[in-house]
């Protein structure tokens, strides 16, 4: 019996539609010839689709730089030695470790690249990379500062839009590096030339020094990173037993209250913070110019009134926000740089500058803070009698930027809830003015005092400047926002002590931090100028070994302290006297 051939019908064998033996044979010759080359065409095009992505996405991940201004795309002409190191490991693992640990690398990939992601917020914001230990606060500062500029809408949006990015980034890199594993380990020949080849060029990239566009060839981004990372954990744990240390020695502390700031005694105390008033507005030369102006200007009118004024700097914990670290290390005596540090100060019961007229027995103290919307406890570890947050300052105006209450209202309302109140004792009031925090856009206008009432005028007079989505798309239109803002700010301040000020007023005004990197550049200087106003000649006589610059304005080469330092020089300057 013959059996037929592979690959042939018998001759008299019928196909099963009840073709012939031609159609049979035709149709088994085709499907050879043109089938399965193609589908296999299709595979590798599929497959090569699916790899190139997965690897451009890790090869992206790993050079992703952690600060904005080199995000460029020389950046990522680079050889990774992270990459490199993790593939030449993959390829010596059994299979099932090798997946393994594919998945674990791809994992920790993503990870670092939401770090870095985080870090270029922190660069842009604060000048400075993220700490993992202490300022995860500040995210819910961040969601607050968006609430307050975007709304709530554009708030959770941007949240959303958040989440999904945290969740999306690891998920990502995982399967792109499970991806590039199977690959390497089918065609694992080819791929240990390669990682071998990859290996030498990275070697020699370091040996001789290359560079592209400044930046070296051979990449250790992430490295580093972990590096610079673990050591900024272990100097962040550390610091919580250091700065107890700090705050257990308070010179002031047992002083009697007969003998705290009897040089003062009698006096209107205001101690004001200009938001993001910085070294920068007095020295850039697109903002200084006119700053310079208003304060000299300033400076000629309250001498007309009868007010002299000293000068210096003081270094502040903080650049570009955090505006309450700033204010506390000037309050307290004690470097506040990170929000650890403010949850011990404020747990404890330290002598604060504040507190200080409040234990004296002499003065009413008061909070003035506009930025403030929501319960503040802190309010009475400082020494307040009385805090006017935002919703007590009686503002039925628009908002304008992130600050919700004009500057001038701000001081209007102070004098209408305190200052002006007949028959009151000596004051004393910390007063927060927020017109100059960023984005600087819209500014208000000042009008005339007598016409503010309960803001609405706000709605009438409009608003200065372009709104924040324009200003900040050109560099120069943000620095023109900046200083518009601080120009309106220190009118504002100036204006009220000229025309509420007496021989009895004593002003302190001080800016609390530099603004943004977008204003000061790559700038590390964190000086803030501090200014004395006084009627009395009798009180900056007391300060004239500090060396400060008479006028409102510092000169460049005047003192410069850490901000800690003042509440001790101004407790002894205006305490006792030898002799």
């Amino acid at each position: 019996m013959s059996h037929p051939t592979p690959g042939h019908l018998p001759e008299d064998t019928a196909a099963p539609d009840g073709g012939g033996a031609a159609a049979g044979g035709a149709a088994a010759r085709v499907a050879p010839a043109g089938g399965p080359r193609r589908s296999g065409r299709l595979a590798r095009c599929a497959a090569a689709g699916a790899t190139v992505p997965a690897a451009a996405l890790l090869l992206g991940a790993l050079l992703l730089p952690d600060r904005l201004d080199s995000l460029t795309p020389s950046a990522f002409l680079r050889l990774p030695a992270e990459g490199i190191a993790l593939a030449a490991l993959l390829l010596v693992l059994p299979p099932r470790a090798r997946r393994a640990g594919a998945a674990a690398g791809g994992f920790l990939t993503g990870l670092l690249a939401l770090l870095k992601g985080v870090d270029m917020g922190f660069q842009e914001v604060l000048l400075r990379p993220f700490d993992p230990v202490l300022d995860w606060s500040l995210l819910g500062n961040a969601a607050d500062y968006l609430r307050e500029t975007s709304g709530r809408a554009g708030a959770l949006e941007a949240a959303a839009g958040v989440l999904a990015l945290v969740l999306a980034v690891p998920v990502l890199t995982t399967l792109a590096a499970v991806r590039v594993t199977t690959v390497m380990a089918r065609h694992r020949r080819y791929a240990v030339r390669v990682v071998l080849v990859l290996a030498v060029a990275w070697t020699t990239c370091v040996t001789f020094g290359l560079r592209s566009a400044g930046v070296p060839v051979a990449a250790t981004i992430d490295a580093d990173l972990v590096g610079d990372r673990l050591g900024q954990v272990r100097t962040s744990l550390a610091d919580a037993r250091v700065f107890r240390r700090q705050a257990a020695h308070d010179p002031f502390a047992h002083t009697p209250p007969d003998r705290l700031l009897t040089g003062l005694r009698g006096k209107d105390v205001l101690v004001t913070f200009v938001e993001s008033y910085g070294r920068t507005a007095l020295e850039d030369p697109s903002v200084a110019p006119r700053i310079g102006a208003v304060l000299d200007e300033g400076t000629a009118a309250l001498r007309a009134a009868g007010f002299r004024a000293r000068s210096g700097w003081l270094r502040s914990p903080v650049t570009g926000g955090g505006s309450w670290l700033a204010h506390a290390t000037f309050l307290s005596g004690l470097w506040i740089g990170n929000q650890q540090r403010f949850h011990t100060l404020t747990a404890g019961d330290r002598t604060t500058l504040t507190g200080a007229f409040r234990a004296a027995g002499a003065w009413r103290t008061a909070g003035i803070v506009p930025g403030v919307n929501r319960a503040w406890p802190e309010g009475g570890f400082f020494g307040l009698d009385h805090v006017h947050d935002r919703a007590g300052l009686g503002y039925h105006g628009p908002g304008f930027g992130w600050s919700q209450v004009p500057d001038q209202f701000t001081l209007e309302a102070f004098r209408r809830l305190e200052f002006g109140r007949r028959g009151r004792g000596p004051l004393m009031a910390e007063i927060v003015l927020t017109s100059s925090h960023h984005p600087w856009a819209p500014v208000p206008r000042m009008t005339d005092w007598g016409s503010l009432g309960d803001g609405s005028v706000f709605r009438r007079l409009g608003k200065d400047g372009k709104d924040a989505e324009e200003v900040w798309k050109d560099p120069q239109s943000v620095r023109a926002g900046y200083r518009d803002a601080i120009a309106y700010s220190l009118r504002s301040l100036i204006g009220f002590l000229r025309r509420y000020g007496d021989e009895h007023t004593v002003l302190v005004f001080l800016g609390d931090h530099q603004p943004v990197p977008a204003v000061t550049g790559a700038s590390p200087r964190k000086d803030v100028p501090v200014t004395i106003v006084a009627h009395d000649p009798e009180v900056l006589e007391r300060i004239s070994r500090w060396g400060w610059t008479e006028g409102l304005k510092p000169a460049a080469d005047a003192p410069v302290w850490g901000m800690d330092a003042f509440r001790d020089r101004f407790l002894t300057a205006y305490g006792p006297q030898p002799g």
